[in-house]
């Protein structure tokens, strides 16, 4: 049950052990419906958090159902929303580019803010390695996209957004050949800002 919310380091404590069951309830049966309920009990930010964190490795209704609710509940409140974008971006399912992509066409994404390609597409490439190493490289191909357009909106974003594509030596050989080619797309583009040029040439060559 949730009582009252305290900010005092016993209640933190307590907070912090709720999470790191419901992170682990809900890779077990039935787990994902109980993580969702205490979703809906949870009555301050850091109890919601746990909870959709729990589900974020779980695709299905329940993850849906949580997710669907945080951004109703703070779809005005900008900076909180920027911690959905997070999710959606790190969220490890097979269906996590698209669902990407879905969220780029919520009316409070634009790319040229930089919190939000920070938390969706920075987030993705950094903190997503299942769907942005994949195997059949739409993860790098997608993420190059995105960087060239942000490029021409905020040429500092783009090129600190740009490291995960650079660590290309701690890959396998056919990884390493797509995340250079990814590379090597970014720096035949012509109109490149001379941040991502610089960046991108010595992820590329040293």
């Amino acid at each position: 049950a949730n009582n009252q919310f305290s900010p005092d380091a016993a209640s933190a404590g307590q907070r912090a052990e709720r999470a790191a069951a419901l992170s682990y309830l809900a890779t077990l049966p039935g787990g994902a419906e109980r993580a969702l309920s205490a979703y809906h009990a949870a009555n301050n930010m850091t109890d919601r958090m746990s909870a959709l964190a729990a589900l974020n490795d779980q695709p299905g209704y329940a993850r849906t159902e949580a997710m669907a609710a945080f951004h109703d509940r703070y779809a005005n409140d900008p900076l909180t929303l920027d911690k959905w974008f997070v999710l959606t971006a790190t969220a490890p399912g097979p269906d996590a580019l698209a669902d990407i992509r879905r969220a780029m066409e919520d009316p409070t994404f634009t790319l040229g803010n930089p919190n939000k390609a920070r938390s969706l597409i920075g987030a993705f490439a950094a903190s997503n390695p299942t769907a942005f190493h994949a195997a059949d490289g739409a993860g790098y191909k997608f993420f190059t996209e995105q960087i060239l357009a942000i490029d021409k909106l905020n040429p500092q974003t783009a090129a600190r957004m740009l490291t995960p594509l650079g660590r290309w030596k701690r890959m396998d050989g056919a990884r390493q050949s797509q995340m250079r080619a990814a590379l090597k797309r970014i720096l035949a583009n012509k109109n490149i800002s001379r941040d991502i040029f610089e960046i991108a040439d010595k992820a590329l060559n040293g």
